[in-house]
């Protein structure tokens, strides 16, 4: 059978597809994984060797720099910087003669093959001649990227661009020892091609989906917005959780709690459990609609009854009816793969999924701990040796089992067979011994793997687990049944290095030992304590990181190793936000899973998009091909996602492909219907709906609508909450008349903040005097000139008013400014006090000075005013007086500078006095944590390492990020040197003199020589 792009049979077992067709350049055979290679570059096959050094290529400048040192002078290593090339992400990166081609923005020709289009980005292209001219140089090259799809992309896009005519070596390795290192040197191996099928096959598909879906997104929600193949899943779970919290009804119920003692003394707590041999309701005897799901065995207490029992029970003596004991073992929990390692730093450490991987990427680079991008739980033997050598020396023989665990559970879709992670060497550095050279952050997320790694090859926790029922009858002959549980830890184990976290902060640790005194059945006990205690059920939970990393693993969705960047992409979207740890999704959230599930169903589809990473894997195996898997996807077939797992019977003939989808059900979707959400019904019978909107969410019922704030949880805006915003004072607030003019004044509530008008558009167009004919000078008439629209005159309220209680007299000093203040005897100038965008000011010719207070504006005085002007200039926000911090937050762990709350000019923002981060969506300033406010500023630090050139806030002042001090200037003047900011800006900009503009054409030469050749196909 044919394609629908005209090319080869889908039913071959391996076409000749244009990706693997470009991997047929480089020699060796698919899978050759693991073979010792001594050269997979044309070139070497007719044996041209070369005398230079052996050259290593990377990821990152920080890998380099520390493989250098295990390598010595006998080699040059140097970092790709990540990516050297990708997919073109706008029509400027689109070269001249593919622009007028109508794939060529998609950077995919989906009718020939699906042959991608790579270009080299203008902030590449400098580096990129840089490494052409060290492969020139060397005698070998070793690719030295990561041993995942990525860096397995990566080495092929290397090996694509820069055309090595020496020897090439694949060199891979899971930890950046000595050891490792010179290891990796002597055992390379042939490029993996089922890998880069993969992975190119991957990032096709998400170029595919994002480029196809997004724009309906644009047309039918708004403009901006993304989908993406686990991006929208993940959201989606975010949404249908708080779909569900919204549908929730709180129903309440009571049980009794006692104190009870022994003969001897000793005391324990116990709770009823029992009313005339009936179970007590719980929470999970609810639905979430708040009505008992099954009322016929179980009894549910109110309060009156609790307290009824409570007094029935006074002075009433108990009896131990029955004791259970048995004993209790507790194995330790797997090594770290990197989806647990994100939940158990988000629970203990409290850090975001992105702060965990970058910090543990730091850990890697400088050889602390191995790769951390593993879906793998098992170790090596020689971390098996060390992590058992380390519990002797801790912990004592006793401690250690007889043989070594193994652990060999991996997530569904576990891609390449790598360790866990752990900490690197083949002797494990405590954490005591790296504790100085680690700043805060890495030292715990070191210590975390370094007490799970030695943890995992402890002896099991043994003990005992005991359950007591202990009743009584009442005064009014009711029986009651009490229980109370405890565990006693006899041996710890594992327990002694390490305890795992849970989700919930208030919740007890399954492990802790909770302790009862020796009891026998017919004990008699007495209650010292009774009281009644009311409960509520509670709504499901809503995910936070570690949470929704568990749910998008456990579905086998996505690539754990993604995950962090998953989760930043849906936030600064605007589709989650965070409210402590909560992930909330916003209204725009809400519109958007919408429209993908009533018209994309299968592309939000738990199981269709697991089904999606399964095929990817077979691949990655080998045992499927690009291509046919592609086309099926894009254009239909019998199995839109078939290969890999047995396509199910199709009702009503084949499935359609992505292109037909999007293009078919655009004129379907119906954009209102889309983002409406209904909250329901009022008094009247009214409906109440909720929209996103361009300037934020808002109610609307019929003609009716009001503001909502951004910060409301969808589960909080009920019907009675929407009422009230639409029944608050509306912004058009008529203050008052004018008395020159006669003009009303508004108060209103606008985007940028309260302020009031003087008259509107329509009155004062009424007042614009009619226009004069002009004539020409043959006597013709003039065509009339279009009139501007008058503007009304405007002024922003201070802070200390409010739209609803502003008087007349307050707006009418309001619409004076800008004042006059006076006339500066000396030069003339007039001095101007004015209210602007940063707070109030004083203006005088082009010098300007600010205010401490917004009241100023109206009683500053001349001599006052020349007052500020006699002291002097101090520049940006220091030219007031400064304001005391709003809270403080202690030392921050890894500057050790205190941290305190600011207002600034965009809003509140904390700092260390070096980092600032601003407070965001969620984050209340009266109850924000410490942690919090740490995090925030964490984040901001990989933000800024992250996006070198970024202008960023040091010390009150501003720098350019990773940028060098300017070199001194010398007699000779220099030739600029190229880089990939100059060849960014183009030659033209680069200099202005005739020497700079001919090496600025030199480097524009240069860089266009760095873009791959596009083949024939």
């Amino acid at each position: 059978m044919s394609s629908p792009t005209g090319g080869e049979s889908c039913g071959k077992v391996r076409s000749k597809t244009p990706i693997s067709a470009v991997l047929d350049n480089i020699g060796g055979k698919r899978g050759t994984v693991g073979r010792t290679v001594v050269s997979t570059s044309p070139s070497s096959k007719t044996g041209s060797t070369r005398s230079g050094k052996p050259l290593v290529i990377v990821e990152s400048p920080a890998k380099a720099k520390t493989i250098a040192g295990f390598l010595g002078s006998g080699f040059v290593v140097e970092s790709s910087i990540g990516h050297i090339r990708d997919l073109p992400r706008s029509a400027a990166d689109i070269p001249e003669a593919l622009k007028g081609q109508a794939w060529a923005k998609l950077g995919v020709d989906v009718d020939h093959g699906f042959t991608p289009l790579y270009v080299v980005a203008n902030e590449k292209k400098a580096h990129v001649a840089k490494l052409k001219a060290l492969v020139k140089e060397a005698g070998e090259l070793y690719l030295a990227t990561d041993e995942d799809r990525e860096g397995e992309s990566i080495a092929w896009h290397l090996l694509e661009v820069l055309k090595p005519k020496v020897p090439v070596k694949r060199m891979v390795f899971h930890e950046i020892t000595k050891s490792a290192i010179q290891r990796a040197v002597e055992e390379s191996r042939d490029l993996d091609r089922a890998l880069v099928d993969a992975q190119e096959c991957r990032r096709i598909l998400d170029r595919l989906y994002g480029y196809e879906v997004s724009p309906v997104l644009w047309k039918k929600i708004m403009p901006g917005l993304s989908a993406g193949r686990v991006q929208s899943v993940a959201t989606r779970l975010i949404v249908e959780r708080e779909r569900a919290r919204m549908k929730f009804r709180s129903a309440g119920y009571w049980d009794l709690t006692g104190v009870f003692a022994t003969k001897v003394e000793e005391t324990f707590s116990a709770t009823m459990v029992g009313l005339n041999g009936v179970r007590l309701a719980t929470g999970k005897d609810f639905g979430a609609d708040g009505v008992m799901v099954s009322n016929a065995s179980v009894v549910a207490l109110d309060q009156s009854r609790a307290e009824t029992l409570v007094e029935q029970l006074r002075g009433v003596q108990f009896t131990v009816r029955s004791m259970e004991e048995k004993p209790y073992r507790r194995s330790p929990y797997a090594p770290f793969m990197t989806s647990t390692l994100q939940q158990e730093a988000g629970r203990k450490l409290r850090f975001s999924s992105q702060r965990t991987m970058s910090v543990a990427q730091r850990l890697y680079e400088n050889g602390f701990i191995t790769y951390m991008r593993t879906d793998s739980t098992s170790l090596s033997d020689t971390a098996l040796t060390a992590a058992r050598t380390q519990v002797v020396q801790l912990y004592g023989k006793d401690y250690l089992p007889d043989a070594p665990r193994l652990y060999t559970k991996k997530v569904k879709n576990a891609q390449e067979a790598h360790e866990a992670i752990r900490p690197a060497g083949e002797a494990f550095r405590t954490p005591a011994e790296v504790e100085r050279v680690l700043n805060h952050d890495e030292f715990k997320l070191y210590e975390l793997i370094w007490m799970r790694t030695v943890a995992s090859q402890m002896n099991d926790a043994r003990g005992t687990s005991a359950q007591v029922r202990l009743g009584a009858r009442t005064t009014h002959n009711d029986d009651v049944e009490f229980s109370a549980s405890g565990k006693v830890i006899t041996f710890p184990g594992f327990l002694r290095a390490y305890v795992e976290g849970t989700d919930d902060p208030e919740a007890e640790l399954e492990d802790r030992e909770t302790r009862l005194p020796q009891l026998v059945v017919e004990d008699p006990l007495r209650a010292d304590q009774l009281h009644a205690d009311g409960h509520t059920t509670q709504p499901p939970a809503r995910y936070t990181e570690a949470s929704l990393v568990k749910a998008l693993e456990d579905l086998g969705v996505g690539r754990p190793s993604t995950y962090a960047s998953i989760i930043s992409t849906v936030q600064n979207r605007g589709y989650v936000w965070k409210k402590g740890s909560a992930l909330i999704p916003s209204y725009t959230a809400f519109a958007v899973i919408g429209l993908l599930e009533q018209h994309f169903a299968d592309l939000v589809d738990y199981a269709f998009t697991a089904r999606m990473e399964d095929d990817l894997d077979a691949i990655a195996n080998g045992d499927a091909q690009a291509t046919p898997w592609l086309t099926r996807f894009y254009f239909g077939g019998d199995d839109m996602v078939g290969g890999a797992i047995p396509a199910k019977p199709l009702v009503g003939g084949p499935r359609p492909g992505l292109k037909s989808m999007v293009n078919d059900r655009l004129g379907e979707i119906d954009a209102a219907e889309i983002n409406t959400i209904s909250l329901g019904e009022d008094a009247q019978g009214r409906e109440i709906v909720v929209r996103p909107g361009r300037y934020g969410p808002y109610v609307k019922r019929g003609d009716e609508t009001a503001s909502i704030p951004e910060d409301l949880p969808p589960d909080e805006l009920t019907v009675e909450r929407a009422s009230e915003f639409l029944a608050a004072p509306k912004s058009d607030r008529v203050v008052g008349n004018d008395p020159q003019t006669g003009m009303p004044i508004f108060a209103k509530a606008g985007r940028f903040g309260p302020y009031v008008q003087l008259g509107n558009v329509e009155l004062l167009t009424a007042q614009m005097p009619e226009p004069v004919q002009e004539f020409t000078v043959k006597g013709l008439p003039k065509k009339p000139k279009k009139a501007e629209a008058p503007k009304p005159r405007t002024a922003s309220l201070f802070s200390t008013m409010t739209v609803e209680a502003v008087t007349l007299d307050q707006a009418l000093q309001l619409l004076t400014l800008p004042r006059v203040v006076g006339v500066d005897p000396v030069s003339g100038d007039e001095v101007v006090a004015s209210n602007g965008k940063f707070g109030p000011y004083l203006r005088k010719g082009s010098d300007s000075r600010s205010l401490v207070a917004e009241e100023q504006l109206l009683s500053m005085t001349l001599d006052e005013a020349l007052a500020i002007y006699a002291l002097p200039k101090t520049f940006g926000r220091r030219s007031a007086a400064p304001k005391p911090p709003l809270a403080t937050f202690g030392d921050d762990p890894v500057s050790g500078k205190p941290i305190v709350m600011k207002e600034g000019r965009f809003g509140l923002y904390v700092t260390d006095g070096t980092t600032n981060a601003s407070l965001r969506r969620g984050d209340d300033p009266e109850t924000v944590t410490a942690e919090r406010v740490q995090e925030l500023l964490a984040e901001r630090r990989i933000k800024d390492a992250t996006d070198p050139g970024k202008t960023v806030k040091r010390g009150g002042g501003t720098r350019t990020a990773a940028k060098k001090a300017p070199a001194k200037k010398s007699a000779v003047r220099k030739a600029p040197v190229t880089t990939a900011r100059t060849v960014a800006k183009g030659a033209s900009k680069v200099a202005k003199s005739a020497k700079s503009a001919k090496s600025a054409k030199l480097s524009s030469k240069s860089a266009k020589s760095a873009r791959p050749k596009l083949s024939s196909k």
